[in-house]
């Protein structure tokens, strides 16, 4: 499959679309148990890859050196070839596609012998988050049953369209959370006391790993028969992958009836009270030639409080921490005038009301001036890159909450860019997918 970008005609999907919605509101949330393809248990930490997409193409080749199982020879297949190879050229995906069936051949990824599920369990520091990998149904995700809340960039939507086509496979999970559900936790405690893991480790980085499989799928395939609805919390360039190749696939098979595996895709559901966010940082290369004490007298014409901060991030939302010229201001609001959902975030507020008007970056998703820095990095990186100069001015912010995205999703709306920093990330390759 050709990137929509190389002048290929797109097939048509109205018609599958059309179907798959009726269906999905007739059935609110579909999960089933799989055949997939995971680590033989001695080789699973070595198999197991961060997500392509938190890491560039040299950070993905230095992470994959001298570990030959590394998923990322499959999802970052480029770090196989020539160092100026197009990471978007045929030759990319075909080299995918030739790594993973040289893991599925050489045995270091096994097929289950029958339908399962699986439990994964993460442990960061003292936080702890259990979810459950199952297959999602495309015609839930087309139906906003499984509901977005961010647009993707076209390019890396193709990008991964092209692979998982490529593939035939889903290599990496998409992140999902649903409102929580006694029956599931029940369900989940149990088997969690009563098996010993299928995979335990610990990667480099501290973060556990543990997988257990779920044989008797019934209650949970039930119990998500009764959820209204699940929300992509990472990962909506892979789902919206998914269904494309999905939908694809079907409206290119005369004989389709339904019970193809491409109709499915991979992802973990995750209860949201168990979900961690972190901020997501600013920092801004100049000041639009203002003097840093011009900048901080605007933002307070601009009816914000502005007081010398000794915390270097905020405590609660309605408030951003900046660091300019070597000090840290509280900048706040009065959070509860703003009503919209969207609107009331506080990046919404940052870039709405100062990044924009008082600096002039108009546009976050385009400019240059402006870098967004994950919350696990924490404040320190931002005095460093102010008090090294590669930024006048840096914005510690209060993260964005699990109940804020699911109201945005809920009314159909979309998140600012970077509004978002999840952790731990999944890690990919302990369960594959396959259709």
């Amino acid at each position: 499959m050709a990137p929509a970008d190389a002048g290929t005609s797109p097939v048509d999907l109205s018609p599958v679309i059309q179907q798959g919605t009726a269906l999905s509101q007739t059935y609110p949330m579909r999960i089933q148990a799989f055949r997939g393809l995971s680590p033989r248990p001695d080789l699973a930490a070595a198999v197991a890859a961060v997500p392509y997409d938190v890491v560039d193409t040299e950070e993905a080749r230095a992470l994959a050196a001298g570990r030959p199982y590394d998923l990322l020879h499959v999802d970052r297949a480029e770090i196989d070839l020539a160092s100026d190879t197009d990471p978007y050229s045929d030759i990319v995906y075909a080299t995918a596609a030739r790594n993973l069936k040289a893991l599925i051949d050489g045995g270091i990824l096994q097929r289950e012998k029958e339908p399962v599920l699986y439990l994964y369990q993460q442990q960061m520091g003292t936080h702890v988050q259990t979810g459950l990998i199952t297959a999602c149904h495309i015609d839930d995700y087309g139906a906003d049953i499984i509901k977005k809340h961010e647009k993707t960039r076209k390019v890396k939507e193709d990008d991964r369209t092209r692979l998982v086509d490529a593939l035939s496979a889903h290599t990496g999970p998409i992140f999902l959370t649903y409102k929580d559900r006694s029956d599931v936790d029940a369900r989940v405690a149990q088997i969690l006391a009563q098996g010993m893991p299928l995979f335990d480790f610990t990667a480099p980085d501290g973060i556990a790993h543990r997988v257990w499989r779920v044989t008797d799928s019934e209650l949970f395939v039930s119990a998500f028969a009764a959820v209204d609805c699940s929300y992509v919390a990472d990962g909506h360039h892979r789902s919206a992958s998914a269904w494309r190749v999905g939908t694809e696939r079907r409206a290119k098979n005369p004989a389709h009836n339904g019970s193809e595996d491409y109709n499915w895709f991979l992802g973990v559901l995750f209860p949201a009270s168990q979900l961690q966010i972190l901020p997501y940082n600013r920092i801004v290369h100049d000041l639009c030639g203002r003097l840093p004490e011009e900048f901080l007298s605007a933002v307070q014409s601009a009816g914000f409080t502005v007081e010398p901060a000794e915390a270097k991030a905020p405590s609660k939302p309605g408030c951003v921490h900046v660091y300019l010229a070597g000090k840290w201001y509280s900048v706040s609001w009065d959070a509860a005038a703003i009503t919209d959902p969207v609107e009331s975030l506080d990046v919404s507020v940052l870039q709405n009301r100062i990044l924009g008007p008082l600096i002039g970056v108009d546009d976050p998703r385009t400019s240059e001036r402006i870098e967004f820095i994950g919350g696990i990095r924490g404040t320190a990186e931002l005095e460093k890159r102010v008090n090294n100069g590669d930024a006048a001015v840096a914005f510690s912010m209060f993260p964005t909450t699990v109940g804020q995205l699911m109201a945005i999703a809920d009314a159909g709306q979309i998140m600012p860019p970077k509004s978002t920093w999840f952790e731990p990330k999944l890690r990919s390759g302990l369960v594959v997918q396959t259709f």
